[in-house]
């Protein structure tokens, strides 16, 4: 398949008249699937009213189909036609008001028409309102609600760039629109609103702490905090190994000299050694012959969760036989890192 790519400006206004995007919705009301930024990261958009282009998704990605996906509006009005409102409670409605357009996903009770293959079978929809001028203009012009996963092939760490999904998609999608880097650079939280408690089943761009400013208590799904996997989620990135490089990823949890003696007991049985790890870490170790690449800095972990998926990727050039990651406190974006490097190490932990 022959995939076209478009560029973008996402500072520049009245996107939705730029041919770029008008050509791309135009695939995607054919049925096709186009790969689009978020400020999350960039997605693998297909009309999410349509069998045949959802299944275009998992084709693509080589994803299980027992895997629900979320779907993209761009107007409060398509809301209303893919989810019971009679059933939302209060508190989605309070946190769409806090958080829409923005990184955060709610799972509501669905009405018909959307793709089985959304839904993976369930009768809740997971939805969210992308904040990306190019995202937003997309979905407004293909006048479509876009099912839409990390734009990646099953597995893989996902993509903060469009150079990130063309060097996993390219040929096997129709098109991509480029808009540059994401920002926030992990997916969105996900948060299930059909319990009588709000609960994350996922985090990620907004933390628990601001959920709970909106609505009061917010429980954790407990299967984030289990190695077993789900037999039905109910949301993206609760079932199956994700995010991982090439080589194998090991968590090291303690002191800056814990990481090194576990890189240099790697070294000495032959391995060459990669380290993810912050500013300051790298700069504390003395060991040589390894490749340090820094995911930000501890000061400000946001430049942690922008730089994670980018960091994880480009070992993937190098001939690493192993990779340790520092690891990172629970609390606010702090979940979000832990949870996605968690995925990428299949909760391997090396602990001092």
């Amino acid at each position: 398949m022959y995939t076209k790519l478009w560029a973008v400006d996402k500072e520049e206004p009245l996107k939705h008249s730029y041919p770029q995007i008008m050509e791309a919705a135009s695939l995607l009301r054919e049925s096709e699937v186009v790969a689009f930024p978020t400020e999350t990261v960039y997605g693998l958009g297909a009309n999410a009213l349509s069998d045949q282009a959802v299944l275009k998704i998992f084709e693509a990605k080589g994803r299980p189909s027992d895997n629900p996906l979320i779907v993209h509006i761009s107007k409060m009005e398509q809301l209303t036609e893919l989810v019971d409102n009679i059933n939302v409670p209060e508190s989605a409605r309070q946190l769409m008001e806090a958080f829409w357009p923005g990184p955060l996903t709610l799972v509501l009770p669905k009405k018909e028409g959307v793709s089985q293959y959304v839904t993976a079978g369930l009768n809740t929809l997971a939805i969210r309102m992308p904040d990306h001028p190019v995202a937003r203009a997309l979905i407004e012009t293909s006048g479509l609600p876009l099912a839409a996963p990390s734009a990646n092939l099953s597995g893989k760490p996902s993509p903060t760039t469009a150079q990130h999904v063309e060097e996993d998609l390219i040929h096997r999608i129709a098109g991509i629109v480029d808009g540059g880097a994401t920002g926030v650079g992990l997916e969105s939280t996900v948060v299930d609103c059909t319990t009588e408690t709000p609960m994350i089943l996922r985090p990620g761009g907004v933390t628990k702490e601001e959920l709970e400013k909106v609505v009061g208590k917010v429980d954790e799904d407990p299967a984030l905090f289990s190695q077993e996997e789900q037999h039905k989620p109910k949301s993206p990135g609760m079932k199956y190994t994700h995010y991982a490089p090439v080589a194998p990823v090991y968590l090291v949890e303690g002191s800056a000299s814990f990481m090194e003696q576990t890189i240099n007991d790697a070294q000495r049985k032959g391995q060459k050694v990669g380290l993810l790890a912050t500013e300051e870490t790298i700069g504390q170790m003395q060991t040589t012959e390894i490749t340090a690449i820094s995911c930000g800095t501890q000061k400000d972990l946001a430049t942690v969760a922008s730089q994670l998926y980018d960091g994880l990727r480009a070992f993937n050039a190098t001939e690493v036989d192993v990779i340790f990651s520092e690891t990172f406190q629970r609390t606010g974006v702090g979940a979000a890192i832990m949870n996605r490097l968690e995925k990428a190490a299949g909760h391997k932990f090396i602990k001092e």
